[in-house]
């Protein structure tokens, strides 16, 4: 009967492995295909020795604090608007809605776009777009912020892994790439210790 017993405690701990793996593994495959994509000729920003010499990149240890479900909540009769650009220029976006949650005990929220140029392609017609800052810019990564990459969701709720979040292209090249400039309502007062890492060897 003890065995039965064991089993039967044992088994939720098994399920939850098993969820767990499955997210990491995800996470993985993100840093992979990052991986490929810089080291892919024809696609990725870097040029030169940077090129040359790029390996991988650095990423903070995989941490599913930061897989997080948000509440989300659509803005309606966003109008559009231009979001400004690193190379002074701007791009047509407009407010697409809130994502609100919890880390650590405190609530944060951040404002998610939509691209305007970007939905007239058939993929990504569903994609939307969140660039944040936190404090572990011009520490640990790009002084200029982070992108992460989500879809629309079905429901009141959303996933926010920034274990997939990433450096936009102009941390790697600032003279090939126009990338938008991190709004200041998406400045986060604390550290988002997950996803790319970043070294400044790209602006010497």
């Amino acid at each position: 009967m003890k065995k039965y017993i064991f089993i039967f405690l044992l088994f939720p701990l098994l399920m939850f492995s098993q969820k767990v793996s499955k997210e990491e593994s995800e996470i993985k495959k993100f840093q992979k295909e990052l991986n490929a994509e810089y080291l892919n000729p024809k696609e990725t920003p870097l040029r030169g020795d940077n090129f040359k010499n790029f390996k991988q990149h650095p990423f903070f240890p995989i941490s599913l604090k930061y897989r997080i479900t948000a509440k989300f909540e659509k803005t309606e009769n966003a109008e559009p608007f231009d979001l400004p650009t690193s190379s002074g220029k701007t791009k047509p976006y407009r407010e697409f809605g809130k994502a609100t949650f919890q880390l650590d005990g405190k609530s944060y929220t951040l404002t998610i776009y939509q691209s305007l140029d970007l939905i007239k392609q058939k993929k990504y017609k569903d994609h939307l777009f969140l660039p944040f800052r936190d404090a572990t810019n011009e520490k640990e990564t790009y002084g200029g912020g982070k992108y992460l990459d989500l879809t629309i969701p079905k429901g009141k709720t959303m996933v926010l892994d920034f274990n997939k979040s990433y450096h936009p292209y102009c941390a790697y090249n600032a003279y090939d790439y126009n990338c938008p400039v991190v709004p200041e309502e998406n400045k986060l007062p604390v550290e988002i210790r997950a996803g790319v890492m970043y070294e400044d060897i790209y602006h010497h």
